[in-house]
C-alpha cells in the first residue's frame, strides 16, 4: 500500500504558488504535477481560498502544494482573499512566484518577493505563457536583474521547461524542509522508553493520534524499544522491568498521575512538548509560560488548535485547559478558539496565546505563528509546557531534553 496519502500534513514540504490573477498559476500546478488538481478558467481570480493538495512530486517525494488567490484580487472580498494568501506564506518551504510574460514585473511581484524574502522562503521565479509572449529571453533578463534571483521560463499551455523548474525545486527542498528529530537524537540503540498513552472519549478509535506514532517510530528508528501502557499501567510497568527505562513520555493530560507513578530517577517528558521541541521555538514557549502567573480574571487567552476535530465532552483544548487555567488565576477567563490553518491577523488584544502540539502543521508555519505574537509583545505557550506548569513540574519535564 502506497504511503503517499498518509503522510501527515505537517510532514511534507510545502510549496506555495504566488502571483497575481490570471498569471497561470492553477495551470502552472496541473503541469507541475502532472495532474488536472487545480480549476482552470480564463475568468480572473478563480482561486479565492488557498487550496492546499496533497501530492507526490518525485523525487522530492511527499509534497503539499497549495495554490492561492490573486496578490492583486481586488474589493473587499478580494482583501480577505490577499490576506489569506499572505497568511500561507507564514507556512510555506518553497514559494513558486508565477509572473505572466505577456504582462509586466510590476510593484505587486516585487513586493511579494520582498516579503517571501523577508520571510527566508527559499523563492522561484516562474515566468509563464512563454508560448504566446514576445522577446521572452530579453524580458526574463530584465526581470532577474530587477528581482536579484534566477528567472525559469516555462509555458504551461505547451508544457515546456518544467523540467529545469522541478530540478530546482528538488535542488531547493532539502534545504527548505526542516526534518528535525522528534525524539531519536536523546536515545541510543538499545535504550528503553516507555510510552503512557491514555485511551479516553478524545482517543481516535483503533488507532493512535499522531504524536504519539512518530514518536514510536523515532523511538524504533534510533535503535531503541518502545513500551507503550495505559496510564493505569504505567507504574506496574515500570516495577516489572528489570532495568530503569531511559525514558517515559506521556500525554499531557495525565502529567500530574505520570509524575506521581514515575520515579525521580526516571526521566519523564511529554508528547507535546517534544513536538515543541520539533515544530518550534521550545525556550521561547517555556518564557512565555511565566505570563500565566500575571494572568486575571477577565483577560483575553487565544487558544489555537491546528487540527480540526469533534469537540468531546473532555476536550483537551475546549474543557481541560480553560478549566486548569481558570482554577489557577481565580477566575473566568475570556477565551477566543482558532483552528485548523486559520490564526488572528492581530492578536494584540490577548494576554496569552496556547497553541496545541502542532502536529498538523510544519516547523515554518509554528515559527512564524510565534514570531507573530512576539511582534505583537503577545507571550506563547503550548498545551504541554502549560499543563507542566500548572502542576508544577516544568523543570523536570523539560530536563531530558537538555542532554540532547
Amino acid at each position: 500500500m502506497s504511503s503517499l496519502n498518509e503522510t501527515p500534513k505537517g510532514s511534507r514540504v510545502h510549496i506555495g504558488i504566488f502571483g497575481r490573477r490570471n498569471a497561470g498559476k492553477s495551470s502552472l500546478i496541473n503541469r507541475l504535477t502532472k495532474q488536472s488538481i487545480a480549476l482552470v478558467s480564463e475568468v480572473a481570480g478563480t482561486t479565492t481560498d488557498p487550496v492546499f493538495k496533497a501530492m507526490e512530486l518525485l523525487p522530492v517525494g511527499p509534497v503539499m502544494l497549495v495554490d492561492t488567490a490573486g496578490i492583486d484580487d481586488v474589493g473587499d472580498l478580494g482583501k480577505l482573499r490577499i490576506a489569506k494568501t499572505r497568511q500561507v506564506m507564514g507556512q510555506i518551504d518553497i514559494a513558486l512566484l508565477v509572473i505572466d510574460a505577456t504582462g509586466e514585473y510590476s510593484e505587486f511581484e516585487a513586493t511579494l518577493l520582498k516579503e517571501l524574502h523577508a520571510l527566508g522562503v527559499e523563492t522561484i521565479v516562474v515566468l509563464n505563457k512563454a508560448d504566446i509572449a514576445a522577446n521572452i529571453e530579453i524580458k526574463a533578463t530584465e526581470i532577474k536583474n530587477r528581482a536579484n534571483e534566477p528567472v525559469y521560463i516555462v509555458s504551461a499551455e505547451k508544457d515546456t521547461g518544467f523540467d529545469d523548474l522541478r530540478a530546482r525545486i528538488v535542488e531547493l527542498a532539502p534545504r527548505a524542509f526542516d526534518d528535525a528529530p522528534l525524539l531519536r537524537d536523546l536515545l541510543r540503540p538499545g535504550d528503553t522508553v516507555v510510552f503512557c498513552v491514555p485511551i479516553d472519549t478524545a482517543a481516535p478509535k483503533g488507532r493512535l493520534i499522531l504524536p504519539q506514532v512518530q514518536a514510536i517510530r523515532d523511538t524504533l528508528d534510533a535503535g531503541a524499544n518502545a513500551l507503550v501502557v495505559k496510564e493505569n499501567q504505567l507504574s506496574g510497568q515500570l516495577a516489572n522491568l528489570k532495568n530503569p527505562p531511559s525514558l517515559v513520555v506521556t500525554d499531557s493530560q495525565v502529567f500530574k498521575a505520570a509524575n506521581e507513578m514515575t520515579p525521580p530517577n526516571i526521566p519523564l517528558t511529554s508528547f507535546s512538548i517534544l513536538m515543541a521541541r520539533k515544530k518550534g521555538d521550545l525556550s521561547a514557549l517555556v518564557d512565555g509560560a511565566k505570563a500565566i502567573e500575571r494572568l486575571k480574571p477577565g483577560d483575553k487567552v487565544l487558544i489555537a488548535e491546528a487540527c480540526t476535530h469533534q469537540c468531546q465532552a473532555e476536550d483537551i483544548g475546549r474543557v481541560k485547559i480553560p478549566n486548569w487555567l481558570q482554577k489557577y488565576v481565580g477566575g473566568k477567563l475570556d477565551f477566543d478558539w482558532y483552528t485548523g490553518d486559520s490564526f488572528p491577523e492581530e492578536v494584540s488584544q490577548y494576554k496569552l496565546v496556547i497553541h496545541c502540539g502542532a502536529c498538523m502543521i510544519n516547523r515554518r508555519a509554528m515559527l512564524w505563528r510565534q514570531r507573530k505574537c512576539l511582534a505583537s509583545g503577545v507571550p506563547m505557550v503550548n498545551y504541554g509546557v502549560l499543563i507542566a506548569k500548572l502542576h508544577g513540574i516544568l523543570p523536570r519535564v523539560l530536563s531530558p531534553l537538555n542532554k540532547s
